[in-house]
C-alpha cells in the first residue's frame, strides 16, 4: 500500500476536533490537566491561523459520580441526570483554561433534529459559523440532559463527523484513548484507503467511561471521507498531538478521502445528516438511469414505497435487490406514488388529477451512494 504524504495536512485550515471521554475523564472523573493540555493545543494552532471547533464527551463521565453512582450509568434518566451535571464543569474547565491565552468560548448543544430539519442545520451552521468568524472557540456536545433514544445521534463520533460535513472542514481528528486502528499484528495502521475494509480489524470493546468505540469511529470516518473530508484516529495521551499531525508525522490512522464531484452543501445535507422518512424502491433501468446517467427519479422507473411521508420528505432509494441507490427529497407523498408508479410523467395529471413535478426526485435533490463520483 502506498504511504500518503501527511504534509498535505499543513494546509488544513479549519477542523473539527472530537475529544472522547476516556481522554478527558478517565475513571470517570474530569482530569483538569487533560482538559489543559488539549486548550494549549488548540490555542497553538488557532495562533497558526487555523479555526478549530471541539466536540468534546466528557458530560455523562464527569457528572455520575456526583449522583452517587460508582460507573456511568446505563438508565436514560440517569444518563440525563448525570449530563445536565457535568455539563457545566465541563464547560467550566474549558473556559478556565482558554481565558489565560484570552479565547473565548461558546457551548453549543446539538439534537438529532438539528441536523435532520433543514432550517435548523443552516440555523446551526449560520451560529457556529460566526463563532469562528470572530475568533471564538466552539465546544459541541449532544444535549444529552434532553435527548432520547428515538432521537439521538448516537455517540458523539457521529456528530463530529456531522459537524465536519455541515461546515466543510479541512479535517476530522478524533482523540481517544487509543493509538489509532491496529491491524492484525496489533500494529497502528498508518493509512486507510477503504473504510469498509478495514471494519474486517474492528473488535467489539470500547472504554470503561465512553459510548463509542472503534466501530462508531469508522462509522464517522466513513461519513466525512464521503464528501472528501479526510480523517485521523489518535491517541490523546500523545504530547502536542494535534501540531504534530498538523506538521505532518505519522501518528494514528489516517483516512483518505474518497474522490469524485463535489458535493454541494444541501445534498450533504441530503445524503448524511437528515433522517429518511420512507422508502421508495425503483427497478433496475431506473438504478442504471440514476446512476450512469446522471437521470432525475421518474414514476416509470419506481416499483413501490414503504412509509408514510409526504412531499418534501427525505426518502431512501433501493434498487431491486433491496440494495441503498440514492437519499433524496421527494416531490410527491407516499400515496401519491402509490397511485402513480410505473406511469409516464405525462400520465400524472390524469392519474391524480394534477402535476407538482414531472420527477419524483429531481436530480438535485439526490445524492448517490456511496458516493457521487459516477460519470
Amino acid at each position: 500500500m502506498p504511504a500518503v504524504d501527511r504534509t498535505t495536512l499543513r494546509g488544513v485550515r479549519r477542523l473539527v476536533i472530537k475529544i472522547g471521554s476516556a481522554v478527558l475523564a478517565p475513571k470517570g472523573e474530569l482530569s483538569p490537566a487533560s482538559v489543559r493540555q488539549i486548550c494549549e493545543q488548540v490555542t497553538e494552532i488557532i495562533a497558526s491561523g487555523r479555526q478549530v471547533v471541539i466536540v468534546s464527551s466528557g458530560a455523562v463521565a464527569s457528572g455520575f459520580r456526583l449522583l452517587g453512582l460508582e460507573k456511568p450509568p446505563k438508565a436514560i434518566r440517569q444518563k440525563q441526570a448525570a449530563a445536565a451535571i457535568g455539563q457545566p464543569r465541563l464547560m467550566a474547565e474549558y473556559a478556565s483554561c482558554f481565558a489565560g491565552d484570552r479565547l473565548a468560548v461558546a457551548q453549543v448543544l446539538l439534537t438529532a433534529e438539528d441536523f435532520e430539519k433543514r432550517a435548523r442545520f443552516l440555523n446551526a451552521r449560520h451560529t457556529l459559523e460566526t463563532l469562528l468568524e470572530s475568533g471564538v472557540v466552539p465546544i459541541i456536545n449532544e444535549n444529552d440532559s434532553v435527548s432520547f433514544d428515538e432521537i439521538k445521534l448516537g455517540d458523539n463520533d457521529r456528530l463530529s463527523a456531522l459537524a465536519a460535513s455541515m461546515l466543510r472542514a479541512d479535517l476530522l481528528l478524533m482523540l481517544s484513548s487509543v493509538p489509532g486502528l491496529l491491524g492484525g499484528t496489533k500494529n497502528v495502521l498508518s493509512h486507510v484507503p477503504d473504510v469498509e475494509a478495514a471494519r474486517a480489524h474492528v473488535r467489539a470493546e470500547k472504554s470503561g467511561v465512553g459510548t463509542g468505540g472503534m466501530g462508531t469511529k469508522l462509522d464517522a470516518a466513513a461519513i466525512v471521507t464521503r464528501v472528501g473530508i479526510p480523517a485521523v484516529i489518535a491517541s490523546g495521551e500523545v504530547g502536542r498531538v494535534v501540531p504534530r499531525l498538523l506538521e505532518g508525522e505519522d501518528i494514528g490512522t489516517f483516512f483518505e478521502p474518497r474522490r469524485g464531484r463535489a458535493v454541494d452543501s444541501r445534498r450533504r445535507w441530503i445524503g448524511l445528516s437528515a433522517r429518511a422518512q420512507g422508502v421508495i424502491s425503483i427497478d433496475a433501468g431506473a438504478v442504471g438511469a440514476l446512476r450512469k446517467r446522471g437521470a432525475s427519479l421518474l414514476a416509470s422507473g419506481i416499483a413501490g414505497c414503504q412509509g408514510a411521508f409526504e412531499r418534501g420528505a427525505v426518502v431512501e432509494v433501493r434498487g431491486p435487490r433491496s440494495e441503498l441507490v440514492a437519499r433524496g427529497v421527494s416531490a410527491y407523498s407516499a400515496d401519491e406514488i402509490g397511485k402513480i408508479r410505473g406511469r409516464k410523467a405525462g400520465e400524472i395529471a390524469r392519474v391524480l388529477g394534477y402535476v407538482v413535478a414531472d420527477e419524483v426526485v429531481h436530480r438535485d435533490d439526490l445524492l448517490l451512494t456511496p458516493l457521487e463520483d459516477e460519470p
